[in-house]
């Protein structure tokens, strides 16, 4: 798979909020990946957008885990995505956000997203979908990863990465669209040790680019 060099830097929101992580090597994470400028900023920045840039960002990466459900103007914020045709990525606990919001439910392809969770799981990851452009070229691998116990999506996503573990919902990477947006969902990637996997850095790499329609 060949990935441009000559374009201008897609412009990525990482958006967190209402969980700790690793912020250091969380930043070095997007810090590493060549032809992207990532914002990494909290969900209430994201939404009041003082910048007024919200709208231009070539993809949005999701990293919260706000319970509940939203209101005002940070249901809107979100509603409005699949309407811009801005590329949406929901990285690990995000799956988990707003487990009674429909809209979010949507997004993820997920109708049920009752969980349980299981920190410091080894955990062979296995490549469902060789030909994508996501996961082209990449073989099996292992690592250890905090898993989920929850439904898979729908027969309208396509799966991408599995795990076979008895802690962990199978599918654990798929693609779909929401309205008019490409959507990548990757259950990996709690901390550390599974950023660190080339394997993760890879396949969220070219998430990112696949949502923003790049390959």
């Amino acid at each position: 798979m060949t990935i441009a060099t000559d374009r201008a830097p897609l412009q990525v929101a990482v958006v967190t909020g209402s969980h700790p992580f690793d912020a250091p090597n969380f930043q070095r994470l997007f810090l590493g990946m060549p032809g992207i400028e990532a914002v990494v900023q909290d969900f209430e920045n994201w939404v009041h957008d003082w910048g007024q840039v919200r709208r231009s960002y070539d993809a949005v990466v999701f990293y919260h885990f706000h319970q509940g459900t939203p209101g005002g103007a940070f249901a809107e914020a979100v509603e409005e995505l699949g309407a811009t045709g801005q590329g949406i990525v929901v990285l690990h606990h995000a799956v988990l956000a707003w487990p009674q919001w429909p809209e979010w439910s949507a997004v993820c392809g997920i109708e049920d997203r009752s969980f349980g969770y299981h920190v410091g799981q080894q955990v062979r990851v296995e490549v469902a979908d060789p030909d994508h452009a996501i996961t082209q070229g990449l073989t099996d691998w292992e690592m250890v990863d905090e898993t989920y116990t929850m439904a898979g999506p729908g027969p309208d996503s396509a799966v991408l990465l599995t795990i076979d573990h008895p802690l962990s919902m199978r599918p654990v990477a798929w693609t779909r669209t929401h309205k008019a947006a490409r959507v990548f969902c990757l259950q990996s990637g709690h901390d550390q040790a599974a950023w660190a996997a080339p394997e993760v850095q890879t396949v969220l790499y070219r998430g990112i680019l696949w949502a923003a329609g790049q390959i």
